[in-house]
């Protein structure tokens, strides 16, 4: 019987993915690829040699879990089509993770105390803007994910009453704007990572909480705007 999922995240330049055993919910193996640009010619070769190193095949999968986003548009797009495409051909389930509750999922569980903190990952989305959401230890949002706006004040409610913890991509433009807050703490080289979409995806299994395979899309945040080249003709 199959008892495998399969996790992958590409919602950051790191091409990542994770096997994990459904049942024990222990993990398997992991590949990472930190090149930029690197899903659309790397993700199921890492698919591939991940499945095949852990000793089984893709008949062995019982679900593929996808990051969900915020991140790069591409590479949500690339992952998404990467996951329906297993679950159509294997005809099994497919979960979807957010980004922003797998990292805060991610510090939380590496964190002493983790209760006495608060859990802000932030991503980069251009300018002084960032993707963020803020998380208890055990995982209940108390800042559902939003495109956010940095200045001074933001968060300000939350800070003078909490100690947060501040990673992800997006963090390093906050820093400056609360550097005398002391109740702000920024951690380096957070980044998404697969193992995490899986730990957080083994729970949505069990709760059967899976997604349409036709019809799913990633959770982009907000809408992606293109240009139309000028015609100089």
């Amino acid at each position: 019987m199959p008892n495998l999922l399969l996790s992958l995240d590409t919602s950051s330049p790191i091409c990542s993915v994770a096997l994990h055993e459904v049942v024990a919910g222990r993990l398997l193996g992991q590949a990472e690829l930190r090149l930029e640009k690197s899903h659309s010619t790397h993700l199921t070769v890492l698919i591939d040699q991940l499945i095949a190193n852990a000793g089984y095949a893709l008949a062995d999968l019982a679900a593929v879990a996808v990051s969900d986003g915020p991140g790069s548009y591409t590479g949500l797009r690339i992952g998404a089509a990467a996951a329906k495409g297993l679950c159509f051909a294997l005809d099994i389930p497919l979960l979807a993770v957010g980004t922003l509750p797998a990292l805060a999922h991610q510090v939380a569980a590496r964190t002493p105390r983790a209760q006495d903190w608060l859990y802000c990952p932030m991503l980069d989305a251009r300018r002084q803007e960032v993707y963020t959401a803020l998380y208890q230890a055990d995982g209940q949002p108390l800042l559902v994910p939003t495109n956010l706006v940095l200045d001074a004040d933001s968060l300000a409610e939350h800070l003078a009453h909490h100690s947060l913890l501040f990673f992800g991509s997006g963090a390093a433009k906050f820093q400056p704007l609360v550097a005398t807050t002391a109740q702000a703490v920024f951690l380096a080289d957070v980044q998404p990572s697969a193992v995490s979409t899986g730990e957080l995806a083994l729970g949505a299994y069990q709760r059967r909480e899976f997604q349409d395979v036709a019809y799913y899309e990633p959770f982009y945040l907000k809408e992606v705007y293109t240009t139309t080249p000028k015609n100089n003709g």
